[in-house]
């Protein structure tokens, strides 16, 4: 069991609900229900507050500790701390506690500030002031304080506080708007429905005699889910029952619109909501980069579990010849002499693996932390990005992430609202097999709409008449100069509502059943072609299917429109068939599918609409580009796959010489799936070797079911799903046609556990794409809104800039930052690991505490941290017009083992020129001008003095891009070691027992050859990297290479003219003015 289902159990005892049942029961107005009705339990429920921080005040330090520790550099460091502080070290506490600290602190000042705005947030939410009817009058509280049961009153445009059941609103209908953008990042205004026995009750008083409860599922995180039931008390003895559906529930986080106002009851509520629920639900995502760091920190371990034990053994080896055992300065007692060889080699273990500690880069992970952070406001701060229609702009919701948008091998996206502009517009309509088009007929009934004098009014007295009055209720009515235009604009009103079967995406239509003024029963039906033929009798089917099918050709979505009168007879089984499907709370939506599968049959045919769905702006644009980057694009879409294809074409995703392979229902039918799949197979591979062949693959949901999910009576027939990633592979672009949302996850899931684990990101707009956003490593939400995205952009066309710019800046970066400190940490403590053998292994430090202490923190921490914001080693214009570029970095190229490899044997040489450098300048007596021998401390500050400045300067070489900063950063740190190194031992310190670097550091620098040698070890360095680099640009450049060179190139050629220019005019200007003279 794990601790979600314990928590779960302790919540559900401590809530007294020690038999917990899958169903709760709200009283409403918490009143309880009349005498003899049923047992009163009053249950206990969370208030409503919102809770997103993950500390208190109270557990902040222990929680955000623990949380710290679990990362293994840190745990390690902390374990290295302690044995310093338990047994003889070399070295003292304050050389590993204070780089902890440091690390420990930042980060949680970091997370301590981003939970504060979490709880600035949450307490702005919690406070907002919400109106509940108490007692037949409105009073005004907090949201916190609301409870489940409580009746509130939500006014036009204000956001739901909670989960609520809509009682009643200010519409005569019953029915409210609501806009869904802050929790699906849909837009529309959708339609909600108050409850049939409670929509008369319009004011406070009305709900002061309301008594009612209501029985529901248990809170679940899905959006588009909810079974209850509310049993209404009047006075006779059995409760009235009405079924509450999704239809009835509105969802905290929504906003009221176009309706005056609203009464609901309080059902769910606090971090019990849907909304919670769901940002509860998101799982932590983390990039290739931090899974490299983890392999190469391993290795480093091991590295310094093997320098201990060589050193440790060597040091026994050493001590074995009685002449050179521990020297009596040691002062080792004779207790401790006499102790086990086993815990005297232990303990030497310890000591040596605190001697060389600071092989693992601690700070590493802080300073990753912090270029992620302050990286993503780049993202956030590009005007590029920002959309002047929309008004938004990009935006970050995870920035662990970033690195990963320049990894990305396949973009899988949603067409409608992501490709397209989710605005349509109306093309023809198809009516009996005739085409009707917007021109003499929209004309035509464009004239009957605007050519009126027709005026709603609300209640009126005319000649002592009341006017608009139905059930002793005002209503509004039309008044007009002339009759027979009343009778037009009244001529839809013959109809009354009477039932909805509303659309899902299973069934992918919807219908309305209608009650005629002559008592008549129709039921009337709408939704995609592929829902509606197959349940069609009658009608023109065979004109208006080929116009369909013209239509979806040429790009435009198709809806197809039926009818069925109903007798009497049938319309009361209709009911019937709907009302114990509605009020069932077990199963629900399984009763109501197979309740409309029996009542939407036997249609007939009125016709088809098509309307146009644009694509968006440069949405071709920035899928050729991604392709040419080389990203496989995948269209995922519920549309037809005629539309889809047409949509796939203008978008260039499809070219006209793309070769269309067809993995489709169609073609499923005449063979069967076995051979299909071989045949394509076969396709692909006969023309594997042909550059020329360009494959595009269509598939539709019902053949990807069947691959997914293969028949088990012939296993012979091997693993489809091996075969469909062959063909996918292969294959530039696929569309995915008539996708339900959890199968577009189930083919991100697909690609991502393929062999070549590639990077995915998926981009879509609406709630039907969350399942796949959240599936792939990279989610982006193509509207603004939404809690379940990592990224969210205002238009498609900034995910070119996104990936190609940002993406590629952003690893090139983190990459340079990660290998670098490795380098920097091998170049630093392998020399202390070369001196242990000309100390007799004795674990004597070589450089100064204090220089262990601030090498990671403070000499060499800024320069790589400005590098990995700043850095651009291409001009970001030359990466949006050459989307190739991208491919130099992909399947994480910078940091594969070989460059891993290289960079530690970078460090390790640059180490030993450090120490043997100096140790054979150091060897000369005469190395000062009077004759003064120096001592070690010496020779360890020369070594860390040429470290310092040759792993800064190795950065320097690295950098493309130059600013003030740089300049300022690079050698500000430098002059910084100078100026600390000179007042830390030029200074008596009288907080210190030992003055062991007084004048150390300015007596070397009084020394010329000192000088000497610091400048030739830094060269002797830095060279063979310099040669390395300069033979394999000129050998093998890469892309990149060659564009920094022409770069370079260009800037010198528009400076030599510029130059040349200026001189020849000044020439010109010399001339005329002699000649004036």
């Amino acid at each position: 069991m794990d601790f979600s289902s314990i928590r779960k159990l302790i919540t559900r005892w401590c809530a007294g609900e020690e038999n917990w049942v899958d169903t709760r029961t709200v009283y409403i107005g918490n009143k309880e229900p009349p005498p003899g009705a049923e047992a009163y339990i009053p249950q206990r429920y969370p208030d409503n507050r919102i809770i997103s921080s993950k500390y208190t005040f109270w557990n902040f330090f222990p929680k955000n500790l623990f949380e710290q520790f679990r990362r293994i550099a840190n745990f390690y460091f902390l374990i290295i701390f302690l044995v310093q502080l338990i047994i003889d070290t070399p070295t003292s506490p304050i050389t590993s506690g204070l780089p902890l600290f440091f690390v420990i602190t930042v980060t949680a000042i970091k997370q301590g500030y981003e939970d504060w705005l979490r709880h600035k947030a949450d307490n702005a939410i919690n406070q907002c002031p919400v109106h509940e009817v108490q007692h037949g009058k409105v009073i005004r509280k907090q949201s916190r304080k609301l409870r489940v049961g409580d009746v509130v009153l939500i006014k036009e445009d204000e956001t739901f506080p909670c989960d609520l059941i809509l009682l009643s609103t200010s519409r005569e209908d019953g029915t409210c708007f609501v806009t869904t953008a802050s929790l699906d990042g849909e837009s529309s205004h959708k339609t909600y429905y108050a409850v049939q026995d409670t929509k008369a009750f319009i004011t406070e008083e009305d709900f002061d005699t309301l008594q009612a409860s209501i029985e529901c599922e248990q809170p679940q995180p899905d959006l588009y889910k909810f079974v209850g039931r509310i049993n209404i008390y009047s006075d006779r003895n059995e409760p009235i029952a009405r079924p509450l559906g999704s239809e009835n529930l509105l969802l905290r986080g929504a906003t009221l619109k176009n309706t005056q106002h609203i009464y609901a009851v309080a059902i769910y509520t606090g971090m019990e909501t849907k909304m919670a629920l769901n940002y509860q639900s998101k799982s932590q995502k983390r990039s290739a980069v931090e899974k490299s760091m983890n392999a190469y920190l391993i290795v480093y371990l091991c590295i310094l579990i093997s320098k201990a034990l060589i050193n440790t053994v060597l040091k026994y080896v050493w001590q074995a010849d009685p002449d050179k055992d521990e020297p009596f300065y040691n002062q080792k007692t004779d207790t401790e002499r006499q102790r086990h060889i086993l815990i005297r080699a232990f303990t030497d273990f310890l000591a040596f693996m605190v001697l060389f500690n600071y092989i693992i880069p601690v700070s590493m992970y802080v300073t990753v932390e912090m270029q992620k952070f302050l990286g993503s406001y780049f993202i956030m701060w590009d005007d590029e990005m920002f959309d002047e229609e929309l008004g938004e702009r990009a935006q970050v919701n995870t920035s662990d992430l970033n690195e990963e948008l320049g990894q990305v091998e396949y973009v899988f996206t949603d067409k409608t609202g992501t490709l397209t502009e989710n605005n349509m517009e109306f093309i023809e309509c198809c009516v009996d097999g005739y085409v009707y088009v917007p021109d003499s007929e929209e004309l035509f009934f464009r004239a009957l709409c605007l050519c009126h004098t027709v005026q709603v009014k609300e209640e009126e007295t005319v000649d002592g008449i009341k006017m608009g009055i139905h059930q002793n209720k005002a209503t509004s009515f039309y008044i007009s100069s002339s009759p027979d235009e009343v009778a037009l604009v009244e001529g839809m009103k013959r109809f009354e509502l009477l039932e909805v079967l509303t659309f899902d995406s299973v069934r992918r239509r919807m219908s309305v059943i209608v009650r005629s003024t002559t008592g008549e029963y129709y039921l009337f039906c709408k939704g995609a072609d592929s829902s509606i033929f197959p349940r069609v009798i009658s009608g023109k089917v065979e004109q208006v299917k080929a116009r369909v099918e013209h239509n979806a050709v040429e790009g435009l979505r198709t809806l197809c429109v039926a009818y069925r009168k109903l007798s009497v007879a049938q319309y009361e089984e209709t009911c019937h068939l709907l009302n114990s499907a509605k009020l069932a709370l077990q199963d629900r939506d399984r009763k109501l599918a197979e309740a409309y599968d029996l009542i939407e049959k036997d249609f007939v045919l009125l016709g088809a609409t098509a309307v146009e769905d644009r694509l968006q702006d440069k949405a071709a644009d920035t899928i050729e580009s991604l392709q040419k980057a080389g990203m496989k694009v995948w269209v995922l879409t519920g549309d037809k796959m005629e539309t889809a294809a047409a949509t796939c074409y203008a978008s260039k995703l499809f070219r006209r010489s793309t070769q269309i392979l067809e993995l489709t229902t169609k073609r499923t039918e005449e063979q069967s799936l076995h051979d299909v799949l071989f045949d394509l197979s076969k396709t692909v591979l006969r023309h594997l070797s042909a550059d020329c062949v360009d494959y595009g693959l269509i598939i539709d949901g019902a053949t990807l079911s069947a691959v997914l999910k293969p028949s088990q009576e012939d296993s012979s027939q091997g693993n489809y799903k091996e075969i469909f990633l062959e063909i996918c592979r292969n294959c530039s672009a696929v569309l995915c046609c008539r996708m339900a949302p959890l199968q577009k996850a189930q083919i991100v899931k697909l690609i991502k556990s393929s062999p070549e684990h590639p990077i995915t990101l998926a981009i879509g707009d609406g709630a039907n794409d969350v399942s796949m956003i959240l599936e792939a490593h990279v989610g982006i939400e193509g509207r603004q809104a939404a809690r379940n995205s990592d990224y969210a952009i205002p238009k498609f066309k900034h995910l070119k800039k996104m990936l190609l710019v940002h993406g590629h800046y952003y690893y090139i970066r983190i990459s340079e930052l990660v290998q670098y400190f490795f380098y920097k940490n091998v170049a630093f403590i392998f020399p202390q690991f070369l001196y242990q053998f000309f100390c007799g292994f004795s674990q004597q430090p070589l450089y100064d505490t204090a220089y262990l202490t601030l090498y990671n923190i403070s000499f060499t921490s800024l320069p790589i941290l400005l590098f990995s914001l700043i850095e651009q080693h291409i001009n970001m214009d030359i990466l949006k017009k050459d989307p190739s570029l991208y491919r130099d970095i992909a399947k994480n190229s910078l940091l594969r083992w070989p460059i891993f490899i290289y960079w530690t044997f970078l460090g390790v040489f640059d180490a030993v020129v450090f120490f043997f450098g100096s140790y054979f300048l150091f060897n000369n007596s005469t190395f000062t001008s009077n004759g003064q021998m120096f001592g070690n401390w010496t020779f360890g500050t020369l070594v860390f003095t040429v470290l310092v400045f040759t792993v800064t300067l190795k950065l320097a070489l690295d950098t493309h891009y130059w600013t003030w900063i740089n300049h300022f950063v690079i050698w500000g740190s430098l002059l910084f070691f100078v100026i600390f190194s000179l007042l830390w031992g030029g200074i008596i310190w009288p907080f210190l027992n030992y003055q062991r670097m007084y004048y150390v550091f300015i007596q070397m620098l009084s020394s010329g050859p000192a000088w000497l040698s610091i400048i030739l070890l830094i060269v002797i360095s830095l060279l063979p990297d310099v040669v390395k680099k300069v033979i394999c640009r000129a050998l093998w450049p890469t892309t990149t290479e060659r564009i920094q060179v022409g770069e370079h190139t260009h800037t010198h050629t528009n400076t030599y003219t510029h130059t040349h220019t200026h001189a020849h005019i000044m020439h010109r200007s010399t001339c005329l003015h002699l000649h004036t003279h």
